[in-house]
This record gives structure tokens, sequence and C-alpha cells, in this order.
């Protein structure tokens, strides 16, 4: 029995073939987007020509001539933009982490209050987080700095405690430290104490998971880091000096001050971002099954261990990724600190710098640039929290 000849299979068009259509539309994206990238920036170097505005980042090296209300490093007027750049940034780093510290342990102090048993506890958390969640942070911080931190009296009549903080109008002001030649032993103290109870607590941990036993960790903690540095304190003398501030004619001298724009912004951002991550921490820990709250009752461990020991950890991989957005809306929220001057970013380089300079592109790109490097750096690490934590499966 003869067998048909199969007939010769026919080369496809290039079009039918799906790898070929993939590389050909990539290719043509990249052309469009490179001819877009080119188009613009040949557009905007012409009419920055014809306008007589020159380009670069030389202008970083001239001198600024204007004061700064809050600088964490040494600044003068005569300082260039670049210094002034610099401390943009350490301010926007400073609320953002101040913020975020806040807000984290305020969010899971709520969002584990919400659920508590106690009815007044959780319809006082739930208060709460209702209310400062609808309300845009904008708001939030316009409130706090003209109807709180403006409305305090004057230096004359400051509010004072124990005689070495005063809060008035125009900021905190708190007495600030001296390092004498002590503090390095004192220093070394502390490390060695905090190494001790990092091996003691990996110890403890070990301990726990071969024999089931608990082992005090937190209160040894507390005794350790009270006793070796103390000691130290008693061998060698006192490491630090405070010097107080001292109300001197129409204002405090001496010290450190915080700015009403600086407390007005930490608390808005803290108590707006606190409110979304109690809502995150609620949500993670009734995730996890009523079983095993009920197993670690039967195992006889109290309810504060078993929210420690068995909740949290496991409720952390569903917190873990919505608490990566609320901290990075913290981060750029920070630049709403424009509204009411607070010297960051936003309000120091892109607005009192830019409006000195001309030199909108290359200051709006700058600014650009800080915001996404900080974007992407507490994704990065808050990305690598998560595989950590993340369950291995066998």
């Amino acid at each position: 029995m003869q067998t048909a000849a199969k007939a010769p299979r026919r080369k496809g068009s290039v079009w039918t073939d799906p790898k070929a259509r993939a590389w050909i539309f990539q290719l043509i994206a990249i052309v469009v987007v490179v001819a877009l990238g080119w188009f613009l920036y040949s557009n905007t170097m012409i009419n920055l020509e014809k306008r007589g505005i020159t380009t670069g980042f030389a202008f970083l090296n001239n001198t600024a001539g204007f004061g700064i209300a809050q600088h964490l490093i040494d600044y003068t007027e005569t300082d260039s933009y670049g210094r002034v750049f610099v401390i943009g940034l350490l301010n926007t780093l400073l609320v953002s982490v101040i913020g975020i510290v806040i807000a984290t342990l305020l969010g899971f102090l709520l969002g584990v209050a919400r659920l508590s048993p106690n009815w007044l506890i959780s319809k006082m958390a739930t208060v709460y987080i209702e209310t400062f969640r609808n309300i845009p942070p904008l708001l939030q911080i316009l409130f706090w700095y003209f109807a709180v931190m403006l409305s305090l009296p004057g230096p004359r009549q400051s509010l004072g405690l124990f005689e070495k903080f005063y809060l008035n109008s125009r900021g905190l002001y708190m007495p600030s430290p001296s390092f004498s030649e002590t503090f390095g032993l004192f220093l070394g103290a502390l490390g060695l104490s905090v190494v001790v109870i990092v091996v003691l607590a990996f110890w403890a941990k070990a301990r726990r998971e071969a024999t089931g036993k608990i082992f005090p960790v937190s209160i040894v903690a507390i005794g350790i880091l009270l006793l070796v540095p103390g000691l130290a304190v008693l061998i060698a003398g006192n490491p630090i000096d405070w010097t107080a501030p001292q109300l001197t004619g129409f204002n405090f001298t001496g010290g450190w001050v915080l700015i009403p724009e600086l407390i007005a912004l930490t608390l808005a951002l803290t108590m707006y971002t606190a409110a979304f991550i109690a809502e995150i921490v609620r949500a993670g820990i009734q995730s996890v099954s009523h079983g095993q709250t009920e197993a670690a009752s039967s195992l006889g461990l109290p309810p504060g261990r078993t929210l420690r020991l068995v909740i949290i950890p496991q409720a952390l991989r569903v917190i873990i990724p919505p608490l990566t957005s609320q901290y990075l809306n913290l981060a750029k929220n920070s630049s709403l600190a424009a509204a009411i001057g607070y010297p960051e970013m936003v309000s120091l380089f892109a607005g009192t710098v830019l409006n000195q300079t001309g030199q909108a592109i290359e200051v709006i790109a700058i600014t650009m640039s800080v915001y996404l490097a900080i974007s992407i750096s507490i994704s990065m690490l808050m990305n690598w929290y998560n595989k950590r934590i993340a369950l291995i499966e066998r």
C-alpha cells in the first residue's frame, strides 16, 4: 500500500511568527521612544539657546546668599547651592525616618487595639482611624501648624518641663549634649551590651525551639543595658554634659530647637500614615487562622506571647507588602512641607534655588531623582525583609 507523499511545508510569513512579531514590535517601540526623547531634547536646547539660558550643573558651585531655618550641618549664607541641596536632602530624610518609625509603632498599637475585646479601647482606636485617614494630609499639616503651633505662647510665656524643655510658638527647645573624653568608653560598653543581647536572643530562640522553654530575654536585656553602661559611668565618670536652653532677652539661647514647621509636619504625616498602617495590621492579624490562637492557648501560652510569637510572625507576611506602600507615601508626602515653609527638597531646592538660578530643568531633574532614589531604596529594603520572612516550602 503506497502512502501519499507529504507536501512541502510552506514557510510562513514573519507576521505569522509570534516570536518575530514580538521582536519587531519591541524594536519599533524602542525607535519611537528614542526618537521622541531626541525630539524633546533638541527642542528644549533650541528654546533655551533662544532665551539665553545656560544649561549644566555649574550653578551648584555658586553662592546661595540666603539663610535656612533648620540645617543639620553647618551652613552660612556664603555657602554654595550644592550645600543647600545637601541640607534639603537631610531635612527630607529626617522627616521621612522619624515619620516612618513613629507611624509604624503607633499604627501597630492602633491595629492591635482595634481588635481588643475591651469595647472602649476598640472604639477609641476605630474613631482615631476613621477620623485621621479620611482627612487630606495637607489639611492636617495646616491644622497642626496654624491652629496648634502658631497658637502657642511666645518665648517669655513658654510651656516648661523640668526647666529643661520649653515649648512655644518658635518651636521646642531642649538640652543639647556635649561629649566628654570618657564618651568612648561609654560607647564601647553600650556596644558590648548590644552584642551580648543579640547573642542572648539567638540562644534563647534556639533553646525555645529545642525544648519549648521560654527565657525572659526582654527583662535580661534591660538589665544588661542598665548595668554595663552604668558601670562604665561609675568608673570613668559622666560621658555626656547637657547644655540647657536659657531665656535671653526675647528668645532662648543654647540647646537644640525643633522648629514649629518640623513638629507640625511630623505630627501630621505620622498620625495620617499611622491610621492606614493600623488597618493593614488589623487585616494582617485577622488573616491568621483562629485555629492558631486556639492551638497556642491549648499549649498554655498567655495572650501576649500568643500575639508576639504566633500571630504577628504569620501576619507579617500579609502586612509587609501594603506597609511598603505606606512608607513610600509618607516619604513622598513630605514634599507637602512647602505649604508651611519647612526647608526640605521641594520648598528649599525646587523652590528657592530654582527661583534664584532659573535652572528649572536641572533643579527639577535633581529633585525628581532624589525622590526616586528614596522610594527605590525603601522598596529594596522592604522587599529584602519580605523575602527573609517568607515561608519556605519543602
